[in-house]
């Protein structure tokens, strides 16, 4: 490989005294440009990215075929290389987000029913208590700065179709063979509809204007976070920060990270298998890098817990813990995983631009 200087030339970007801007993604592809033949051959590339991908200095290994996965996505026309057009349209993009992202820390559901209520984590399958998130969250709003702090909540009315209370209330299917008779808590079922609704049934919990519905009084609100209520509609259950189960509706989170220009999301707190994991699936859904702080989340099952986990990484989540939060926060930790995310939303964009062009011909 050839070898670039061995200052890191990126790290001027990190601490944002510098704006990435245009420019600046034409002085990078100059600086690894070695021989000077405006492209970036592989060998170039992967100098990039050994500086692009770091924890505190320390490179993380670029292996061959991590570097072709980038090639892949990076790379239009194919040719093996990275020509300065294809750098400058897609790499700008891909570079602003890793080494300038702009983070929001979602906390999902930190309601009194599910730390001390009605459906305290404690007595759920798992045996976790949910008040330990607490502590690892509030640690990571005191020494990490946030552009964006949400906390989400279960916001139900009192005839939700998921409260155990109500299942009568509500036809349901008869050959379902995940009906039962009668059904407890936990049990899933199908109730006919119009729309055929799959649902596991918990007991009444944050109930609009409700005790149990606050969020927890233990847990810091820092000036300028913003409330998302989720699971208002009292036939579809919401467990995500962005949908409903059935996708019939959005909240307005969406609305509030694009406003913000959020490009990474950090999630935490309850339920891990529930709420926190399905936000993260569609945050992920949704282009965005997504992040779960592990320690500072608990769940209902320890199965779905691992479940959800090996899904999200899958998706592309990273995984991580409150102490590491600060350095990812603020680019001092690039890890490889959120770098492909970023290349494959650049490529997905670009791929979707393309397509309505083509549409917009015909």
């Amino acid at each position: 490989m050839l070898s670039a200087d061995r200052d890191n030339f990126l790290e001027k970007y990190v601490d944002r005294k510098v704006d990435f801007d245009k420019r600046s993604c034409s002085e990078c592809f100059h600086h690894y440009d070695l021989d000077r033949d405006s492209a970036l051959s592989q060998s170039e590339f992967e100098g990039l990215l050994s500086d692009l991908f770091c924890d505190g200095g320390q490179p993380y290994p670029i292996t061959s075929q991590v570097l072709s996965q980038f090639m892949e996505l990076l790379d239009i026309d194919k040719d093996g290389k990275i020509s300065k057009k294809e750098f400058m349209e897609n790499s700008f993009y891909w570079l602003k987000q890793i080494l300038q992202p702009v983070a929001a820390l979602v906390i999902v559901d930190v309601q009194n029913d599910f730390l001390d209520g009605s459906l305290s984590l404690r007595n759920c399958p798992a045996g976790q208590d949910g008040n330990g998130v607490i502590p690892a969250i509030n640690s990571v709003l005191d020494t990490v700065t946030f552009d964006l702090v949400v906390y989400t909540r279960d916001w139900h009315p009192e005839d939700h179709i998921s409260f155990i209370e109500n299942v009568d209330k509500r036809p349901l299917q008869t050959n379902s063979h995940k009906s039962q008779v009668p059904p407890k808590v936990l049990d899933t079922v199908v109730f006919e509809g119009p729309p055929v609704t799959e649902q596991k049934l918990w007991p009444s919990h944050c109930v609009q204007g409700s005790w149990g519905a606050e969020i927890h009084p233990d847990l810091k609100f820092v000036e300028g976070g913003v409330i998302v209520n989720k699971g208002m509609r009292s036939d579809v259950d919401s467990y995500s920060a962005f949908w409903d189960n059935n996708k019939l509706a959005e909240t307005d989170l969406v609305r509030i990270l694009s406003k913000h220009k959020v490009t990474d999301v950090y999630l935490c707190g309850v339920a891990y298998d529930v709420c926190v994991g399905s936000t993260g699936v569609h945050a992920l859904e949704h282009g965005y890098r997504t992040i779960l702080i592990e320690d500072a989340a608990r769940g209902v099952n320890l199965d779905d817990i691992s479940n959800m986990r090996k899904n999200l990484q899958e998706k592309g989540a990273v995984i991580t813990n409150s102490s590491k939060v600060k350095d990812l926060v603020e680019s001092v930790d690039r890890q490889v995983a959120l770098g492909y995310q970023t290349a494959k939303n650049v490529a997905l964009a670009r791929r979707m631009v393309k397509e309505g062009m083509v549409k917009t011909k015909e």
